[in-house]
């Protein structure tokens, strides 16, 4: 099945781990995809900083976003590493995910997470990189 960013939206949207985070995809195509996740208080840790727990979920889809771009809508993560910069804090999460390279089957895509404030310049939180693949199993209507 071939993904447009409304499409994408939809399968964005049957995700109830991303409507509880409130994940909105806001770029999608050409091996690349953009995922903006509201920063509230819920997605904090002890130190008033967004979770390791928010980015590493971000990081994971925005990857296999990108990746489906390339590889269609039966795609997940196989694994991906992360790699935390600098704390984040803000008004928002951006997620830009970009395909590094790709066979019929399975994708190497990377991502950089932004942390942004409304008036001042974005910070990189935290970058990662991952693998993605094919499934044999249609999405669930």
């Amino acid at each position: 099945m071939t993904l447009d960013l409304d499409l994408a939206r939809q399968v964005l949207a049957a995700q109830p781990f991303a409507n509880l985070v409130g994940t909105e995809l806001t770029a999608f195509g050409d091996g690349r995809a953009t995922l903006i996740v509201a920063i509230r208080a819920e997605l904090g840790q002890q130190f008033g900083y967004v979770h390791g727990g928010a980015l590493s979920y971000v990081a994971d889809n925005a990857l296999t976003f990108a990746a489906g771009t390339v590889l269609g809508a039966n795609v997940l993560t196989g694994g991906f590493a992360i790699t935390y910069l600098r704390p984040a804090a803000g008004d928002r999460l951006r997620a830009e995910a970009s395909v590094t390279g790709a066979t019929r089957r399975q994708a190497v895509v990377n991502c950089e997470i932004y942390a942004e404030s409304d008036g001042a310049d974005p910070v990189l939180c935290a970058v990662a990189q991952g693998t993605t693949r094919t499934v044999e199993r249609e999405l669930a209507g």
